[in-house]
């Protein structure tokens, strides 16, 4: 896969930034140049999973390149046609129903937004407790929408949060070279961990 431009967008689903930051590393290490996109959850909130401020310099660090934190800096992406490709990891139930309806209030949504006026792929990285009762039907207009492209996904927890879906980060690498040739990669919904043979 030749070397690409990579919007890499952040929203508040704190329990998955470490399998974000890890993927984020190695698409780094292999000759990807990233960017980093946060939310304003993302960018603001500390949680039990590292402080905000901790959270912004890591990704910093590993992406070598500043925050689009606002909405004003994320505008020009796709009249600068910055990015080959935006990368949401993780996406929360909140950012999936902002894409489904067209609403640009945020960072990345409006980075989004503008990305997509190009024609690039846009590659989600789901991470909600309600994938399977509220926000499935965003899931759905989303997977039937030109341009969004999923990492496949998994129950985290079936028995204590069974409706709870997250994206299997190890199949980014996989997912985007998909998604560059405007292609979903399958299945989409792959099979709790406790269930793989």
């Amino acid at each position: 896969m030749d070397k690409l431009k990579i919007g890499y967008a952040l929203t508040g689903s704190f329990c998955t930034f470490k399998d974000s930051f890890e993927t984020a590393r190695r698409l780094v290490e292999t000759g990807h140049i990233l960017t980093p996109i946060m939310s304003f959850n993302a960018f603001n909130i500390s949680s039990r999973f590292g402080t905000a401020e901790e959270n912004r310099r890591i990704i910093e660090e590993i992406c070598k390149n500043g925050i689009i934190s606002d909405i004003e800096a994320a505008e020009p992406i796709g009249p600068k046609k910055m990015f080959d490709v935006i990368i949401v990891a993780p996406c929360t139930s909140n950012t999936l129903a902002k894409l489904a309806l067209g609403v640009n209030d945020t960072p990345v949504t409006m980075a989004v937004k503008s990305h997509l006026r190009n024609g690039g792929p846009v590659l989600i990285a789901v991470s909600t407790n309600d994938a399977l009762s509220a926000s499935a039907k965003n899931i759905g207009a989303l997977e039937n929408t030109k341009n969004y492209y999923f990492i496949p996904y998994r129950q985290d927890d079936p028995k204590k949060k069974p409706m709870s879906m997250v994206a299997d980060f190890s199949l980014t690498e996989a997912a985007l070279e998909a998604a560059m040739e405007h292609r979903q990669l399958t299945p989409v919904v792959t099979a709790p961990k406790a269930f793989r043979g």
